[in-house]
């Protein structure tokens, strides 16, 4: 994985922006909870203040990954969007204050560094919109249509569903 590495300070003080793709397969800790290392994940990040005056990053990430469904046990799609407002602490102890003075939930408090490793950042992020129990809306298995014999279900025609 090549790291793209920024002073996060200055590229927030800055205003600056920055784009770019990375693919799957190159987030070892992304691909391991992927069915496979297919796919491309695209972000943006742009520096700026918050109301308070902090450093903050804006990352926008979105992308494609297959999932394992963990009802049938078949790859499925799973799109990743997300957008995180992130704002920059010099150490531990000036990120609770911040955390303290801001009171937000949609905000998270992180340190930041003159060498943040944004490749990183996105993987995180990727991971953290990833659901913990992907699930098919309707699985494959029970989209098919089952039979019906006088008003009922067909034993048959489940336990042929259950074969597959």
């Amino acid at each position: 994985m090549t790291a793209f590495v920024i002073d996060a300070f200055a590229f927030s003080r800055l205003q600056e922006r920055a784009e770019g793709e990375l693919q799957v397969a190159a987030l070892a800790r992304l691909a391991s909870e992927t069915a496979d290392q297919a796919g491309v994940v695209r972000w943006s990040l742009a520096g700026g203040a918050d109301k308070f005056g902090h450093p903050q990053l804006r990352l926008v990430i979105t992308g494609q990954v297959k999932l394992i469904c963990q009802r049938c046990l078949i790859a499925m799609p799973f799109e990743i969007a997300s957008e995180s407002e992130l704002v920059l602490a010099k150490d531990e102890d000036a990120a609770d204050a911040i955390e303290a003075l801001v009171n937000d939930e949609e905000v998270d408090v992180i340190v930041g560094t003159a060498a943040f490793d944004v490749t990183a950042l996105v993987e995180d992020e990727a991971l953290l919109a990833l659901p913990l129990a992907p699930k098919h809306d309707v699985c494959p298995a029970q989209a098919a249509v089952v039979p019906v014999v006088g008003g009922k279900v067909s034993p048959f025609s489940i336990l042929k569903n259950l074969k597959q």
